[in-house]
């Protein structure tokens, strides 16, 4: 059961308990100065708890949502305005940073986060998600999450592909020129370590929900292999970075199973629960992960990031998230509220001189109204792209927050049924 105090109100017994607890963690920490505190778990059917995850540029409060900036910038925003919204961790892409300017590059410029003038934890991707677009999923609308209906087309033609995958790496043509290039476990790592995070990634296959159980498998062999190669090589390089292993295994609970016992039993500093999801699995396969993997490591669900999913993330024991949606609505004139998305464009709107959303703090809905940002958006206007991506950030980092405070205070119950209500229509 949730107890009844929140973080103010816990008693002084408590509170030295709590300190002792972090004093353990942080002496007990590997010489990476990586570590990842619990502060409190709710108990019974549900996996959700509260914890703290220490890196070299500060600590991550957790349930967190990760703000997504894939090529060293959060599109339209400064590192500033990023910073004044709530965030604590920005997550870059190493597919596109290898691309461009190059990993060598950012490595010069002192690695992520002087790059791009972010002084805060810093996470990196593997590459693998996009080698997944590139090759399998290419032109076949696969996302990071997949409707059931979707399923009926199977990924296994490679007609117009731009990646090609072996037991030893992946080939693939960049996006950018038609280039030709090769990732393995140990250059993704080699790219990461030049890049810079805090936190990197284990190379890894992804797959499709659309995927049968016997190439689900295939994968998942690869998958493993290639995360034992990941850590050698990151072993080899030494530094201060910490390294998720992956979790694939598609919708069968007996391949998720496995890849939670198998990469679990690694010495991975923490897990990027992977694939691509159906709406369902996420309350689903991703509990069957959490259940397995070693509960004192941190556990982070890849590029997945709406308000419902924050939940059922949360439930299945999920530490952290990372989405693009928020930013990439936002740029598009797509707005969270607390009634729901609203698309500005809508004519409606035009003459609507009230904020996005009453209930909001952010700067987009102190200083501007709809009619305002209808009018930026149907001219075109950058400002649009940035007062919206402002706004979509606010809400998604300020509703995971509200869901580790309801964690700490018994109210996550009531925070969930409202939030639901509000903004899907349902309970």
């Amino acid at each position: 059961m949730i107890n009844e105090h929140s973080p103010s109100e816990y008693s002084t017994n408590a509170l030295s308990t709590i300190i002792l607890v972090r004093a353990i963690v942080i002496s007990t920490m590997s010489k990476n100065t990586f570590g990842f505190t619990i502060e409190k778990r709710v108990g019974g059917d549900s996996l959700a708890r509260t914890g703290v995850i220490h890196t070299p540029h500060g600590d991550i409060k957790t349930p967190a949502f990760i703000v997504v900036g894939t090529k060293a910038t959060v599109k339209s925003l400064t590192m500033e305005q990023v910073k004044s919204l709530g965030t604590q961790v920005v997550l870059a892409n190493t597919y596109h940073l290898y691309l461009a300017p190059g990993d060598e590059l950012v490595k010069k410029a002192g690695g992520l986060g002087k790059f791009m003038n972010w002084d805060g934890p810093t996470f990196t991707d593997s590459g693998g998600f996009q080698v997944f677009s590139l090759g399998a999923a290419f032109g076949k609308g696969v996302g990071k999450v997949a409707s059931e209906e979707e399923n009926a087309e199977d990924t296994n033609s490679d007609h117009g592909q731009l990646a090609t995958v072996d037991d030893d790496g992946v080939t693939f043509k960049s996006h950018r020129d038609g280039s030709l290039h090769r990732f393995t476990p140990e250059r993704s790592i080699q790219i990461q370590h030049n890049i810079g995070a805090d936190i990197i990634v284990a190379f890894d296959e992804c797959t499709s929900p659309r995927d049968p159980h016997d190439k689900q498998k295939r994968s998942l062999d690869r998958t493993h292999a290639w995360a034992k190669r990941s850590l050698a090589e990151h072993k080899k390089l030494g530094g201060d970075q910490a390294l998720y292993g992956v979790i694939q295994g598609g919708k069968f609970q007996d391949l998720r199973e496995e890849a939670a016992q198998t990469i679990g039993a690694m010495d991975f500093d923490g897990f990027g629960i992977g694939g691509s999801f159906s709406k369902d699995d996420i309350g689903t396969a991703v509990a069957w992960v959490n259940k397995i993997l070693p509960e004192d490591k941190p556990r982070h669900l890849l590029g997945i990031g709406e308000p419902i999913d924050f939940f059922y993330g949360v439930e299945a024991g999920v530490d952290t998230f990372d989405c693009v949606s928020p930013t990439r609505l936002g740029r598009n004139g797509s707005f969270y509220t607390t009634n729901g998305r609203m698309i500005i464009k809508n004519a409606q709107y035009v003459n609507d001189h009230t904020p996005i959303d009453n209930n909001c703090g952010c700067y987009t809905c102190k200083h501007h109204t709809r009619a305002y940002l209808a009018h930026l958006f149907r001219e075109g206007e950058m400002l649009g792209a940035a007062l919206g991506s402002i706004h979509n950030l606010y809400f998604a980092l300020h509703l995971v927050e509200r869901i580790r405070l309801s964690l700490f205070d018994g109210t996550y119950a009531s925070l969930k049924k409202q939030t639901l209500k509000d903004f899907y229509g349902t309970v």
